[in-house]
């Protein structure tokens, strides 16, 4: 059993007691949180489609983690002018633990 949902601009293919990182959701460890866009859901045997999405179903879970990833270096080079310049970003994320899927 699986679903696909909709978060952070992004698209998750998602089972139950599966952890994986989304982009940064409001709330502190361990705080339930539920996921309304689920786009598809799949039970093993038949596959529900939604238009865009599938009323009255819904995707629980909770957060394990807030974080920041490792660092991305952005680099500027122009050659032969003397131009460098050399920046770091590091991106929030929530770590989540999927409890259930409710169709």
């Amino acid at each position: 059993m699986y679903a696909v949902i909709r978060t952070g601009g992004k698209q998750y293919k998602v089972q139950e007691e599966q952890v994986l990182r989304i982009e940064k959701l409001d709330g502190s460890e361990g705080s339930e949180i539920e996921f309304g866009d689920i786009l598809m859901y799949s039970d093993g045997e038949t596959v529900t489609l939604g238009n865009p999405v599938i009323e009255n179903a819904s995707v629980k879970a909770h957060i394990i983690e807030q974080g920041r990833g490792k660092k991305q270096i952005v680099f500027k080079y122009k050659r032969r002018k003397g131009y460098r310049r050399m920046k770091g970003h590091r991106q929030h994320y929530t770590e989540v633990k999927i409890d259930s899927i409710q169709i």
